[in-house]
């Protein structure tokens, strides 16, 4: 069978490329692999039919380089909603758009099936909230797009700590990564959180009000997403400090795990990851059963694209339960808000956050 996908958004992460992860020379003018529309180009059945975007420039330069005709290219994301019958939409617009999109996919009568949404999930806890609960009613599954739950190491990792109790009771992490919060350090909390199963409790946190990303991006406006870090208490009890104030050329994403059976150290822009298994009161270094090297952007990121893809794919089949939920991509943004009221308010910050704080919303491209 055949599905048919469209896309909202036509920046780097839909298909174009993103500066500082790709050739300079191939952004806006060919196929990248390592997003949504070459995530769908990788399935066997998953057909990306249309793409809608409010600056026709842009619109007409994606439709080019991914081969979409002129009557699959809509301006504004209604029309494309109103007009297509998609059974998979891609939410590739700025995390302050994604609810308005997201829900206005659900509610459409394009009425897919699965809505493959770009982390963060939002820019409030309430927002995220509408989104899982108007999906959840339209039957629709809402899957987030953080990338290292689709690599193949991470997902191993996880079935070790889980069911080969690799570390045994883990005590403490220590994870640094560069700033922006939502921008960047998602991808981080979100490790955290699916290689632990676990979420937040208790926050304490800091914020720089440095932003790299309003000048890369050449943005028109400033926005709240900035470096920033802090302690977390998970509800299992894991000790967690985070510092995402680094800036991004000198920064290297790390996580350093202290369990009862043994302590773990993951650096995944420098390509290492080693193990210590507790023996006799002693820290004896062994390999990783079942893995082999250590996760690295250029190979495990750039095929987690095609794996989310095909995760879609399996969704649709109804071969397959969600593996990224919005629920569970819910929990890094409650510690990211949670980071800037704990900041400004000088206390800490319990989860999940009390009503009139599910409100706050943290700007960010």
């Amino acid at each position: 069978m055949t599905y048919n996908a469209g896309i909202i958004g036509t920046g780097g992460i839909a298909g174009m490329g993103i500066l500082g992860m790709h050739d300079e020379e191939a952004i806006g003018t060919e196929k990248i692999d390592a997003s949504h529309a070459g995530g769908y180009e990788s399935t066997d059945d998953v057909e990306l039919v249309a793409v809608a975007d409010v600056n026709e420039e842009k619109l007409a330069t994606f439709g080019e380089a991914w081969d979409i005709p002129a009557d699959g290219q809509y301006v504004g994301h209604e029309a494309m909603l109103e007009s297509e019958d998609l059974d998979a939409v891609s939410v590739c617009t700025p995390s302050f758009l994604h609810h308005e999109h997201v829900v206005d996919a659900a509610q459409s009568a394009a009425s897919p099936d699965v809505i493959w949404c770009e982390k963060p999930i939002a820019s409030s806890v309430a927002d995220a909230e509408e989104m899982i609960d108007v999906c959840e009613e339209a039957d629709a599954e809402l899957v987030v797009n953080h990338s290292f739950r689709f690599t193949d190491k991470l997902q191993t990792l996880r079935d070790l700590m889980h069911e080969e109790n690799l570390l045994g009771e883990v005590h403490s992490i220590s994870a640094q990564f560069r700033m922006e919060l939502l921008r960047n350090s998602t991808h981080l909390l979100d490790t955290l959180i699916y290689l632990l199963d676990t979420r937040a409790e208790e926050v304490s946190g800091y914020i720089t009000g440095k932003n790299e990303a309003v000048d890369s991006l050449d943005a028109a406006q400033a926005v709240d997403d900035a470096g920033g870090g802090g302690y977390v208490v998970m509800d299992d009890g894991t000790f967690t400090t985070i510092d995402c104030t680094v800036p991004r050329e000198p920064s290297s994403m790390t996580l350093n795990f202290v369990g009862s059976a043994g302590k773990l150290y993951m650096n995944n822009d420098d390509g290492e990851w080693r193990y210590w298994r507790m023996e006799d009161g002693d820290h004896v270094e062994k390999p990783l059963p079942g893995i082999e090297g250590s996760w690295t952007w250029d190979d495990d990121y750039q095929r987690s694209f095609a794996n989310a893809a095909h995760h879609v794919e399996a969704l649709l089949d109804g071969t397959a339960e969600n593996g990224s939920t919005g629920e569970e991509a819910k929990r890094s943004l409650e510690i990211i808000v949670a980071f800037y009221i704990s900041h400004y308010t000088e206390s800490t910050v319990a989860i999940p956050l009390d009503r009139p704080l599910r409100d706050v919303e943290i700007t960010s491209w």
